[in-house]
């Protein structure tokens, strides 16, 4: 299995689509197979375990957030799981994952997509090789995707690299357990068992008294009654089906002479009469606005070459009149100004004439305008307010009142056309009354056929009931005589498969010592190097042994240490199932010293799987770890996650925190 990309839309701390590459690429050391590890690089609260969480609920719905879970509490997470930044208002999110998978040696290719709206129940797609297997439910396609890894051993995969040391702490084994047996194959042989179980227990070997065979005979004779009685009222549903087709026949050839005769018209005659009445009412009304309009303004719009010379005209009249009067006020003014300087000296009188002489040049340069149409100030002024104002929005409403009341026209035309069309409702009596007449026996055919269904489905129910109550007699009564051979191979095979489940077990068990042996002095320290391990068959609890052969108690290890315990048994389950799954780690080394740090790095993360998804802060995969030989070219590619403080929401850019290349602006996902 890889996963090839991961789709969120409105997801946790993500805004929008982000639709990120997770295949791995091929690197420079692995000139022709990928390198494993695609790493997340993010701070504290920036999204990395968004990513984790969104490939768990993608793949898993309800089990994403553990058992016993009810309806009303997965619904509360899933709209919880919904973006709420800031500046955004969103009520719904999607995931899509996108994975290959090997079946029967047949590898395809399998999209998921699961989405929700807040406060309604998720829904979920699968789609094969780009096709929707359009014919699973959702609790069917629910339990395809929880063959692929079982919900009980996806922690084992998808994991939070701080919460695994949980595994080092789980005395009762339940966990360690349950992957054991599933990844091992285990269960399967337990599975079994179990069915050879309830087979030899249906299968006593007590004789059927002669009452029980009484009553059987008595049930049979009724169920062979029920199905007689069935299969006869199936027969009568089916001439009812023939009978109702033939009737809808004459009522489409009965319509089809109706509407040659204009049936169809005669059937909206009235409500095409109710019409024209309201569109002849329009009209009127269309009709008096356009009168208002051309007794109004509208006339100034329809000559605007005639109103430009016009306004022209009576701005120059304005002007020549204002000339005169200011001429005439003038004159009086020297006049009056010459008697008053009669008495004075002669210098006074030249001035005055020169004053003359000024005004007389002035007059004869003023442009001579005959006054045609003597308007006053007023208006003038309402008349050009007239032309430039409201004659412009008088013609607009009366274009569109004129267009409006072409298309009422047009359409009274078609509609006196449909009424003309129409025949009258005494033509059409006969092929009316006969079509009533067919419907109404269709309707009884449909009555009937639905009743003789349903007394069928009833037969039917009573019949299986029958049958059932006759095997949980035999069930109950069984002859050993008739089940002799099969209860001698039932019990043979289930007496085999206890002895080959244990030995299967002890088998298992001690490859996954010797794994676990293997994984653990890798990654321990050295001084850890003399710890071997033993695991219990019956609890599958993982014990360590020092040199002196005495147990360790789990609980006195730190914190890193019960971390390296736990990735020591999650490798050797990997290696010993021989499962190629993809492994998801979120903070990986948050619990780590330098040396077991540096042993994860060196010798597991690139080992762990064909692929592996790292989610790391800066002080984890730092630049020594990023840069150096450690894991450089066992990295396929790297995104960084950046959280923006102002919208409250992240954004993918392809590159590592101190990365320096021509991918590192790229934005993997719009905002």
């Amino acid at each position: 299995m890889i996963i090839k990309s991961l789709v969120i839309n409105n997801f946790r701390v993500f805004r929008g689509v982000h639709e990120i590459d997770l295949a791995p690429r091929i690197n420079r050391k692995h000139q022709t197979t990928p390198s494993p590890i695609i790493l997340f690089g993010g701070l504290n609260g920036s999204g990395k375990t968004s990513i984790l969480t969104a490939v768990r609920v993608a793949l898993y719905g309800r089990a994403a957030f553990g058992r016993g879970m009810s309806s009303a509490q997965y619904q509360e997470q899933l709209d919880a799981l919904i973006h709420n930044g800031v500046g955004i208002s969103v009520d719904k999110t999607s995931i899509q994952l996108i994975f290959t998978h090997s079946h029967n040696g047949i590898e395809s290719e399998y999209r998921v997509t699961r989405g929700w709206k807040r406060g309604q129940k998720d829904k979920l797609v699968l789609e094969q090789d780009n096709s929707e297997l359009s014919s699973m439910s959702y609790d069917q396609c629910q339990s395809f995707l929880n063959e692929l890894i079982p919900p009980g051993i996806s922690d084992l995969f998808f994991f939070d690299g701080e919460k695994i040391a949980d595994l080092a702490e789980d005395e009762s084994g339940e966990v360690l357990q349950t992957a054991v047996r599933r990844l091992l194959g285990i269960d399967v042989a337990e599975r079994l068992r179990s069915d050879l179980a309830i087979y030899l227990r249906r299968h006593d070997a007590a004789a059927m008294p002669d009452n029980i065979k009484a009553q059987i005979e008595k049930l049979e004779s009724e169920r062979t009654s029920a199905e007689h009685a069935a299969v006869e009222l199936a027969n009568k549903s089916s001439l009812c089906l023939a009978k109702i087709d033939l009737i809808t026949k004459d009522i489409e050839k009965t319509e089809q002479e109706l509407s040659s005769r204009g049936g169809a018209w005669a059937q909206s005659r009235e409500q095409e009469k109710s019409k024209q009445f309201e569109l002849d009412a329009e009209r009127k009304e269309l009709e008096r606005a356009l009168r208002t309009e051309i007794e109004g303004d509208l006339p100034f719009a329809l000559a605007p070459n005639a109103m430009k010379n016009l306004l022209s005209q009576l701005e120059a009249e304005k002007k020549a009149k204002q000339a005169d009067s200011f001429n005439t006020e003038l004159n009086g003014f020297l006049v009056e100004l010459e008697k008053k300087l009669s008495f004075t000296l002669s210098n006074s009188f030249v001035a005055l004439e020169q004053i003359k002489e000024c005004l007389t040049e002035r007059e004869a340069e003023q442009v001579k305008t005959d006054i045609l149409l003597d308007l006053s100030d007023r208006e003038y002024d309402q008349l050009k307010a007239q032309v430039n104002n409201q004659a412009p929005s008088s013609r607009k409403r009366f274009d569109l009142v004129r267009k409006r009341l072409t298309i009422v026209e047009e359409q009274v035309a078609a509609i006196s056309i449909n009424i003309a069309r129409a025949p009258e409702q005494e033509q059409l009596e006969i092929q009316l009354e006969a079509l009533k007449v067919l419907n109404s026996h269709r309707t009884a055919a449909i009555v009937e056929h639905r009743d003789n269904t349903e007394a069928a489905k009833k037969k039917y129910r009573e019949a299986i009931d029958y049958a059932r109550k006759v095997q949980k007699l035999h069930d109950k009564h069984k002859v050993a005589s008739t089940a002799e051979a099969s209860l001698t191979n039932a019990q043979n095979t289930h007496a085999l498969l206890a002895e080959f489940s244990e030995q299967l077990t002890a088998v298992r068990v001690k490859q996954l010592e010797t794994e676990f042996i293997k994984s653990y002095r890798k990654l321990a320290r050295k001084e850890d190097l003399q710890l071997s391990a033993r695991i219990n068959t019956k609890t599958f609890d993982v014990e360590l042994i020092d040199e002196n052969k005495h147990v360790i108690s789990r609980k006195g290890l730190s914190a890193g240490e019960k971390q390296i315990y736990a990735i020591s048994i999650l490798e050797a389950l990997g290696k010993t199932s021989g499962k190629k799954l993809p492994i998801i780690i979120d903070t990986p080394l948050g619990r780590l010293d330098s040396k077991h740090r540096n042993k994860l790095i060196e010798h597991y993360f690139p080992e762990a799987s064909h692929q592996v998804i790292i989610l790391s802060t800066d002080t984890e995969i730092d630049e020594s770890y990023f840069s150096s030989d450690y894991l450089k070219d066992d990295i396929s590619h790297a995104y960084e996650i950046k959280f923006d403080g102002v919208t409250k929401s992240s954004v993918l850019r392809e590159g590592y925190f101190w990365e320096r290349n021509i991918q590192q602006n790229k934005v993997v996902g719009a905002n």
